[in-house]
């Protein structure tokens, strides 16, 4: 069965999330996963379809980069992440940019690589 996981990224990233979350359907990509991350952010329900969603999840990938300090809508789904328990990997994906959000709590962040991220997976 395949693992439910959740991408938070702030909405400058989102061409980064597309091609991170297009290379689980790679033929040679060790890993698969369904994909619950929100596309709309910010319409009245944006905070409850986010909960319910990673609520929903197995863990939760954010996808870490400059932009993420100001990305108030991604570090409430971080937040969220912690306040329900789930799984939390942040990945690096901005070369040179290694600054832990502190929403992160003790969650590791690790290099973008098909081994960081398969085995947060296969771990969740």
């Amino acid at each position: 069965m395949d693992k439910v996981v959740f991408i938070a990224f702030a909405s400058e990233d989102k061409g980064t999330r597309d091609l991170f979350v297009g290379q689980r359907k790679l033929a040679n990509t060790p890993y698969d996963w369904v994909d619950m991350s929100v596309k709309q952010p910010y319409d009245s329900e944006w905070k409850t379809r986010v909960r319910t969603r990673v609520r929903r999840s197995d863990g939760v990938i954010a996808l870490i980069s400059s932009s993420t300090p100001r990305a108030t809508g991604q570090l409430w789904e971080i937040k969220c992440a912690i306040e329900e328990g789930k799984p939390l990997l942040g990945i690096w994906i901005e070369n040179g940019y290694r600054v832990k959000p502190a929403q992160m709590a003790g969650a590791p962040c690790k290099e973008w690589t098909w081994a960081n991220v398969g085995a947060f997976i296969d771990g969740i």
